[in-house]
């Protein structure tokens, strides 16, 4: 079986593109890349995103496999899996032919890599439920985060849902994208760089309350950074208000932005292809 290297956009409809092609040309994916990546030393085929032949297989995974196995799929597309396409690949071609019984075997080792991996990816979005901090500034209510799963698409609806009455931004830096939502209705947007503005005087105030609220509750008689590690991981602190200072907390969440630029529109929220 020829072996090609296949080059894509890093959508979810540009990877299922390189899916139909590969099987129906019989063809061995050796590896998928992205633009940016390097040359391989395969052949290379670059192919656009197709989002008819996307959304027929997409829909083919739940007819011919199942439902479960289609949202698996897409969710294990957000996951940060190293080379997660050459597993999903993998898992697609054996549930095409197989059926659904490849996404019940738990002894295979593709399979436990990417039940593993959207393991770790849903106990960051638990975690980020409860540790995202947002600063309101000119009646808008800002935050960064910086997850290594692209967990966005996933805390979209439940901040659109938790804040119905406010307008949201929530940017990711990992995955340069941006949560929107102004009263519920919301989009998930590309944004390469992006910057808060400063604080004003009373979002200064409420952050000093919280903090003043969170030395306060604190025992110093049972302190065990140990354990409030565990319930706390120190990789969200950086941009969390109660272990900041507001010079301190204004420069981390400005690290990643050389200046502002446009949000783009659209809404790109897998598994829609």
């Amino acid at each position: 079986m020829e072996q090609v290297c296949y080059r894509y956009d890093g959508t979810f409809a540009g990877f299922l593109t390189c899916v139909w092609d590969a099987l129906e040309e019989k063809t061995e994916p050796a590896a998928f890349l992205l633009p940016e990546d390097g040359a391989s030393l395969w052949e290379e085929r670059e192919l656009p995103a197709d989002r008819e032949r996307a959304r027929r297989l997409y829909k083919a995974l739940a007819k011919r496999v199942s439902p479960p196995f289609q949202k698996l799929i897409a969710r294990g597309f957000l996951t940060c899996l190293p080379e997660k396409e050459l597993a999903l690949f993998t898992l697609i071609r054996r549930g095409l032919a197989e059926g659904d019984r490849v996404r019940l075997d738990l002894s295979d080792p593709v399979m436990a890599r990417v039940n593993l991996a959207l393991t770790k990816m849903w106990t960051e979005w638990d975690h980020l439920k409860g540790f995202v901090r947002f600063s309101e500034l000119e009646g808008v209510l800002v935050g960064e985060i910086e997850p290594k799963n692209r967990v966005l698409p996933l805390l979209a609806p439940h901040f659109a849902a938790r804040f119905s009455g406010e307008r949201i931004v929530l940017y990711d830096r990992t995955h340069r994208e941006a949560f929107l939502s102004d009263r519920g209705q919301w989009r998930l947007v590309p944004a390469e760089d992006f910057r808060m503005g400063p604080a004003g005087e009373t979002e200064r105030s409420y952050r000093a309350m919280w903090r003043r609220y969170y030395q306060t509750i604190a025992i110093e008689g049972r302190r065990n950074p140990k354990c409030q590690s565990t319930h706390l991981p120190k990789r969200y602190r950086h941009v969390m208000t109660e272990f900041l200072t507001d010079e301190e907390m204004e420069r981390a969440l400005r690290k990643g932005g050389a200046g502002a630029r446009p949000l783009g529109e659209g809404r790109m929220v897998p598994p829609q292809i």
